[in-house]
């Protein structure tokens, strides 16, 4: 069964955010809130949870999983990029985007796409989103939290609770996630390509 966090959006209290952190740090599966939509998350290289959110969401092994940090100035230690693409990520970013980028040595090969070796890279605005990453104090392995069949990202806490109550560890409920998915931008070839259109303007990316 999992625990439930019911936490204040502007202050969530330090002693649930310890407490998910701890769980994570463990090897749980944790669903959270974000600004697009609630994501199931994990600590990096936790193999065992990352299995868990396929069977979860019925992916395949070419899914991209995305990189969940807090603060532009982490982007440069976890991924490879040109000066376009710094430029770009730091344009839109902190936004409702994922972008799809080359993965830096320190991606665990796990989380990277087996043929392209590239990632997902999101930098989100969600206040419970970030005070969680502050207080684990490393990136996030994320995906948003669309159920199989379904075209939208689940958004209520309790909705999550009840019907993965046997599938993840823990639910961080801010009361206030949001109802579509991130635009869903590749950065790794020679000029963006929009994979996804979502709660992210696409039009800077498109020619």
């Amino acid at each position: 069964m999992a625990r439930y966090f019911d936490v204040h959006p502007d202050n969530p209290q330090p002693r649930a955010l310890q407490q998910c952190v701890e769980i994570l740090r463990e090897g749980g599966l944790v669903a959270i809130p974000t600004d697009s939509g609630y994501a199931l998350v994990c600590t990096l290289g936790n193999k065992d949870a990352l299995e868990r959110i396929r069977r979860i969401r019925n992916l395949d092994q070419h899914h991209h999983f995305t990189l969940l940090i807090s603060e532009f100035v982490q982007v440069g230690q976890w991924i490879d990029m040109d000066n376009w693409v710094f430029r770009a990520i730091k344009a839109n970013t902190p936004g409702h985007y994922t972008f799809i980028v080359k993965a830096g040595r320190e991606v665990p090969k796990l989380m990277q796409h087996a043929k392209k070796k590239t990632v997902g890279l999101r930098i989100p605005t969600h206040t419970t989103t970030l005070a969680l990453l502050d207080a684990l104090g490393q990136p996030l392995v994320s995906t948003t939290l669309i159920m199989p069949g379904e075209e939208y990202p689940m958004s209520d806490g309790w909705q999550v609770k009840e019907e993965l109550d046997h599938q993840v560890d823990a639910v961080l409920d801010s009361g206030d996630a949001g109802g579509v998915a991130t635009t869903v931008v590749d950065l790794s070839g020679e000029e963006p390509d929009v994979l996804r259109k979502g709660a992210g303007d696409a039009e800077p990316f498109e020619a």
